[in-house]
């Protein structure tokens, strides 16, 4: 199977517990990188400060509502650059506004889920992400982007 990086940018620590056993449960040959709110998405993805050593990631998971910037702000940023609009980016959030969803395909989004409330469906959610995007999806290798 092969291997991928997924960035998480997600607040909440119980849907970032929630999506790291998932993952681990899925026996994913991953690496799984968080950050915390709209602005350290950013410093992560531009390797800035701490995250100098920081591997640009294959597939982003991306929420809506984030401190500092939210995640339209940072999906903006991410498919205005040249360096990182080709990353697949799942908006997964709680909101079920048409005006959050439009907006994210605007953005050219690659997909919008919203977040069920169930533990299990939660679960079964990030599983189809894993089936789906790590298991049936080409992604494009880093070394063709770079060149």
């Amino acid at each position: 199977m092969k291997s991928i990086h997924i960035l998480l940018i997600e607040d909440n620590e119980g849907d970032i517990l929630l999506t790291t056993e998932a993952f681990e449960d899925a026996k994913i040959l991953n690496t799984l990188s968080i950050a915390r709110d709209g602005q350290e998405a950013v410093h992560f993805l531009e390797k800035k400060g701490s995250f100098s050593d920081a591997n640009t990631p294959d597939l982003i998971l991306l929420d809506v509502n984030l401190p500092k910037k939210n995640g339209h702000e940072v999906l903006q940023y991410i498919k205005s650059s040249k360096v990182l609009k080709h990353i697949a980016v799942i908006m997964l959030t709680t909101s079920v506004s048409e005006k959050d969803i439009a907006k994210s395909y605007e953005n050219h989004a690659n997909c919008y889920i919203t977040k069920p409330v169930e533990v299990d469906d939660f679960l079964n959610v990030i599983a189809s992400i894993e089936n789906f995007w790590i298991k049936i999806v080409q992604l494009p290798s880093k070394q063709n982007i770079d060149e």
